[in-house]
């Protein structure tokens, strides 16, 4: 039904959420999963533009590394192998990058966390999971946090 799973990671306890659903469902249909992190130099460039280096680039590279790390290996602790992808983008939206990525690997589901923000916040911050949602050719599971407080994913308590 669903071969192929994308799972977008940030680091953030919503993002591992959703990591935890795509692992239920892969586990119960044997799918393949990909973790994506995507790493956008605009984000740091534009609100510390001057303080932008090689260095704090090389920096943002090894935290995305890092959180593709932690979350494979929480995933293989749940007995499910995958691969990951760390995309490096100038001034797009993470959005765009998974979607492109969906795309180019032939995902049959993208399974995401979201912070579930409304309103006011919600227009004010945007939203990457409601531009996938939108936009996506395939299927997309939103995963809201906050169901199951308390689980260790490495070094960090994520909700799911």
């Amino acid at each position: 039904m669903y071969p192929k799973i994308l799972v977008p990671i940030d680091g953030s306890d919503e993002s591992y959420a959703g990591l935890r659903e795509a692992i239920k469902i892969a586990k119960e249909l044997g799918s393949r999963l990909r973790l994506l992190h995507v790493v956008d130099e605009l984000v740091v460039g534009s609100a510390y533009a001057a303080a932008l280096t090689g260095e704090t680039i090389e920096l943002m590279r090894a935290d995305g590394k890092a959180i593709l790390d932690q979350a494979q290996s929480f995933a293989k602790r749940q007995g499910m192998e995958c691969d990951s992808e760390l995309i490096e983008r100038m001034g797009a939206k993470a959005a765009d990058s998974i979607l492109e990525q969906a795309e180019k690997w032939g995902a049959s589901l993208i399974v995401m966390g979201t912070h579930g923000r409304r309103g006011l916040a919600r227009l004010a911050i945007g939203s990457d999971a409601e531009a996938v949602l939108r936009n996506a050719d395939s299927p997309v599971l939103l995963v809201r946090s906050g169901a199951h407080v308390g689980q260790k994913v490495g070094s960090r308590v994520a909700a799911a």
